[in-house]
């Protein structure tokens, strides 16, 4: 029997240590991405902060008498802090819209999919629509097509509205269709209830 001992496999380099978290060895730098996702999801945050901040500002002073400065002292930051995430009043406006309209989006999205009669799926849209109309983002989702805003802006904004016009639509025409919902004009019923839930932002507060 050979009384010569086993070279190690790694050439007699000790094996690195492994964090038992990461299982990464305990000596390797964090990576640069990873603090990337995190400045990221720091970023995202901030900027939510302002779009609600300036929500709330449009709600008490309206559009015109609320300025960058207001919105900067409500969240006890600079104006140039504010620029950071926007880059003028205009576009603050349009991003609490589409803030408000997202629920509603989403709603669209997930009932998509769902094996549930029209009628359903089209309560869980109005009401996600009546939650949105009722949060601080309810006046500038009723309000924002008054005020004087790019062209640009105004058509990406009535093309939004009007996504959320025709989804209504469709489902009450798949409610007629499958008995869920009595016979009924899709058009003038989707404006009935739009128009209805429209007000909740003019007098909830």
């Amino acid at each position: 029997m050979s009384s010569r001992r086993a070279r190690p496999s790694n050439g007699g380099r000790p094996k690195p240590q492994l964090s038992e978290q990461t299982h990464q060895p305990a000596d390797r730098p964090p990576s640069p991405w990873r603090a990337s996702r995190e400045r990221q999801h720091d970023r995202e945050v901030k900027r939510e902060a302002v779009i609600r901040a300036a929500a709330h500002a449009f709600n008490l002073k309206g559009y015109h008498n609320t300025s960058l400065d207001d919105i900067a002292a409500a969240l006890e930051v600079t104006k140039p802090t504010v620029y950071y995430y926007v880059t003028n009043k205009e576009q603050l406006l349009f991003e609490c819209f589409v803030a408000g309209l997202e629920p509603v989006r989403a709603c669209f999205r997930e009932v998509k999919s769902l094996e549930a009669p029209a009628r359903e799926r089209l309560k869980a849209v109005l009401r996600n629509y009546a939650k949105a109309m009722a949060s601080e983002f309810g006046w500038c989702m009723v309000r924002v097509e008054d005020q004087d805003l790019s062209p640009a802006m105004s058509s990406h904004i009535k093309a939004i509205k009007s996504e959320i016009d025709q989804g209504i639509r469709r489902l009450l025409r798949e409610g007629v269709q499958d008995g869920s919902i009595h016979p009924c004009d899709p058009k003038m019923t989707a404006f009935a209830l739009a128009g209805s839930l429209n007000w909740i932002a003019h007098w909830y507060k």
